[in-house]
């Protein structure tokens, strides 16, 4: 349940080149009192940009597109991709974070050496890459076409590549698949799945009866928001938005549709308020929206694809429309919609159940109290819960992270990232929840679920595409840093989680 998808790039790209005027990578706008932040920040970030210092791995055919800045914290999030010779280059993203006033104070950059030179001339065709790319799934239902990219993976050398995408059913069911043919030698160099698995009133089997905000449309409503008219739920089959006449929605019988509509588009609603009054963040997918949840895929499962989210039922026919189910598949799309994209190596999951949990905490519904348990509500195949954050281990998935943990399936790679969401929240004591024992014996005393998400949101702001479970560990410090300037223990308290999950420390990672 909950599968995973890759980054699409957010906000307008600007084009940041070499004829812009270079300087030392500390260069920065000296007078931003009276300029808008966003406008300081992008300043500051081109103008480090510009200046090329030697981290950013840049060759004199590279040039940089800067993407809509995210601002938290008081701070502003700078992300750029970078074309070589004209072809996006994957792999080849950064973030600038600014201050204020458009000061750069970190940056986060995925590419680890320069391209060199690098031949742009295909050898094979894009339909000879389409053809390999089907290859890769079960059955194809539908072809989205090929562009010609250059792979920069980390710590690999430079490939050119058809970026293939394709739709069907692969292995693990639904699929929108984009793979990297070398297109010199017809290899696939890589995948990336696109699928992301697992006030009127209404009733929920979830939820009970709950106030929703509507959409009036002549004499009848429908079950959309507003003022944010990206989040509505429909009926999968034939996507339609449920609609009537009464604005009184759903019966409270869970195999009824409509019934998990007002679930679904309860919790989005929630999650969107939680988004706005924790994070500061304009919706999940940043720009005051989300995607359409569809209810009714005959499977005991739900996912994200980067342009829905899909409901299914648990083996009672029951749709699964909770918060920790549909708070998880639109933090897919939350991480979808952060720089760098989809988390990697192992992360996306328990990413995404960190949405979930915070989502459930912030509802505090007496019908589903919040807890570190995913899918206990919703009973998935009738054993409980599918995924433990106190203690992954007791569902068969590691507490502790291990050289092994990135190439793992990647629900179980979930384990370690949540055990440090819990230590981090709630402590090795619980607070209120079960305690938590350590992979090297250490006490913890948490912060919060509130600190913990923000923490874990801000560092998703430094995020590239060569996320990993070290990188997060870097990244949530530099966030707790950001976050709290005053103090040390929020810091260390981050410090002490990563540890306590056998996530070691890194070359030339923040300190306070």
């Amino acid at each position: 349940m909950f599968r995973t998808h890759l980054a699409i790039a957010v906000g307008t790209a600007t084009a940041v080149t070499a004829a812009l005027v270079a300087g030392p990578a500390s260069a920065q706008p000296s007078a931003q009192s009276a300029v808008e932040p966003l406008a300081a920040a992008a300043a500051g970030a081109d103008a480090l940009v510009a200046s090329r210092p030697s981290y950013l791995h840049a060759s004199s055919l590279d040039t940089f597109q800067r993407h809509a800045a995210i601002s938290s914290a008081g701070h502003s999030f700078v992300p750029f991709t970078r074309s070589y010779k004209g072809l996006a280059v994957k792999g080849g993203d950064l973030v600038v974070q600014t201050d204020a006033s458009g000061n750069a104070v970190y940056t986060s950059v995925a590419q680890t050496s320069a391209i060199g030179d690098l031949a742009v001339t295909p050898k094979i065709t894009d339909a000879a890459a389409l053809a390999i790319a089907k290859k890769q799934l079960t059955s194809v239902t539908g072809v989205e076409g090929a562009k010609l990219v250059v792979v920069a993976g980390e710590g690999k050398a430079a490939r050119l590549a058809w970026d293939a995408t394709v739709k069907g059913t692969g292995a693990d069911g639904v699929s929108r698949l984009t793979v990297s043919v070398d297109a010199l030698t017809g290899q696939v160099l890589g995948t990336q799945e696109h699928v992301l698995n697992a006030a009127g009133t209404g009733t929920g089997w979830v939820y009970g009866a709950v106030s929703l905000t509507t959409t009036q449309s002549g004499s009848s409503y429908l079950l959309q928001d507003p003022s944010h008219t990206t989040i509505r739920a429909q009926n999968a089959t034939g996507n339609a938005t449920f609609s009537g006449t009464d604005n009184v929605w759903g019966n409270g019988v869970g195999t009824n549709r409509e019934t998990g509509g007002v679930d679904a588009f309860y919790v989005a609603q929630k999650q969107y308020a939680m988004l706005s009054s924790w994070l500061g963040r304009n919706g999940q997918n940043g720009s005051g929206g989300a995607w359409p949840i569809r209810i009714g895929l005959n499977q005991q499962n739900a996912y994200y694809d980067g342009t829905q989210v899909q409901i299914g039922k648990n083996t009672a026919g029951n749709w699964i429309a909770s918060a920790d189910v549909v708070g998880h598949e639109l933090g897919h799309g939350i991480d979808d919609n952060t720089p760098g994209g989809i988390s990697a190596r192992g992360t996306q999951e328990f990413v995404a159940d960190t949405f979930g949990a915070a989502t459930e905490w912030y509802i505090n519904s007496p019908a589903d109290p919040p807890d570190y348990l995913v899918g206990e509500e919703v009973n998935l195949v009738g054993s409980g819960p599918i995924r433990n954050m106190y203690n992954p281990s007791a569902l068969g998935h590691s507490n502790c992270y291990s050289s092994s943990t990135p190439n793992a399936e990647v629900h179980a790679a979930a384990g370690p990232g949540n055990h440090w969401f819990y230590l981090l929240a709630q402590g090795t004591s619980g607070n209120g929840q079960p305690a938590s024992s350590t992979c090297n014996s250490t006490t913890i005393t948490g912060l919060g679920i509130q600190n913990a998400i923000k923490i874990l949101y801000n560092g998703m702001l430094l995020k590239t595409s060569a996320s990993s479970y070290l990188k997060y560990r870097v990244w949530t410090l530099q966030a707790a840093k950001t976050l709290f300037p005053g103090s040390c223990t929020q810091f260390n308290t981050v410090k002490a989680a990563w540890a306590a999950v056998s996530v070691p420390a890194q070359s030339g990672e923040p300190t306070c």
